[in-house]
């Protein structure tokens, strides 16, 4: 027991199962699955979640993502030369766009304990988060999620043995906060689609 309750008793007679139901909730944190605990986190910071079984699920998802905000035949930026197939069936500009839409990127890890998604140069170059267009779409697979940040950079160093990228940086909230948050002071919130292909 704390001195201070010693002397002055409980400010707060919860306090004491709060403190249970904390360290309850921490405890069933570990528990729970790895892709549970991303989603959860994911879905809590705003991001929109696109679960698919296989490729022709993601064009399909794609293509409604695209319709539902009206974006056929826009500008966009993508740097990524797997996505371009997704771009060209449905004649997307992606060569020097100058009023881009939405971006197109896969990333490299999807960070569970705070649901939010790793990138680093190979996919968004050098430009910060607030240089990145509002919209945006990740494509990302199941064996992307990862438990902490300190994991994607490991992950990220095993990968690049060689030609290891720059501009290693996460994207945490997908919603303007509702009041002011301390936290979220100099983050850009982005609208965020995620197509997850299931790939274990």
């Amino acid at each position: 027991m704390s001195l201070f309750r010693k002397f002055f008793g409980s400010i707060n007679p919860a306090s004491e199962e709060e403190k249970e139901s904390e360290f309850s909730n921490s405890a069933a944190e570990k528990t729970i699955p790895i892709d549970e605990l991303f989603t959860f986190n994911f879905k809590k910071n705003g991001g929109k979640f696109l679960y698919c079984e296989n490729r022709d699920e993601v064009k399909e998802q794609f293509e409604n993502i695209l319709e539902e905000n009206d974006w056929f035949e826009s500008e966009v930026i993508c740097y990524d030369t797997e996505l371009f197939s997704m771009l060209d069936d449905n004649k997307l500009l992606y060569s020097k766009p100058t009023n881009p839409k939405f971006l197109l990127a896969s990333c490299e890890n999807l960070i569970a304990d705070e649901g939010s998604i790793l990138f680093s140069s190979k996919q968004i170059k050098q430009h910060k988060p607030n240089e990145l267009p509002v919209n945006i779409i990740v494509f990302a697979k199941t064996s992307q999620i990862i438990g902490a940040k300190s994991d994607g950079l490991s992950a990220i160093k095993k990968k690049y043995e060689r030609d290891y990228p720059t501009n290693i940086t996460t994207i945490k909230y997908f919603e303007k906060a509702k009041e002011e948050d301390f936290t979220q002071y100099g983050s850009t919130a982005k609208n965020l689609y995620l197509l997850l292909l299931e790939d274990l």
